[in-house]
């Protein structure tokens, strides 16, 4: 394997390590609920998801669940109220 590939892989497994070094401020997912598939978005600091909880109180447990697993690399203006 090229040395310099080598490099490159440890470089991404450090990074991948260190999460204070990613923002996210844009993603798309599709969730297989348990009743459905939703889509969910971030653009910004902005989310959506299609689902009718969502429409009614700006967060689901979609958008909460990405939030989990990205946090620490969200802005914390994409931060819910009930994540942060």
């Amino acid at each position: 394997m090229n040395s310099g590939l080598i490099g490159k892989i440890e470089k991404a497994k450090r990074y991948a390590e260190e999460r204070g070094r990613i923002r996210v401020s844009g993603l798309k997912a599709d969730f297989d609920g348990e009743n459905d598939r939703h889509s969910v978005s971030l653009e910004g600091d902005e989310w959506r998801c299609n689902c009718n909880f969502f429409s009614g109180f700006g967060a689901c447990a979609h958008t909460m669940a990405l939030e989990h697993i990205l946090q620490g690399m969200l802005p914390r203006s994409a931060m819910s109220a009930l994540t942060a």
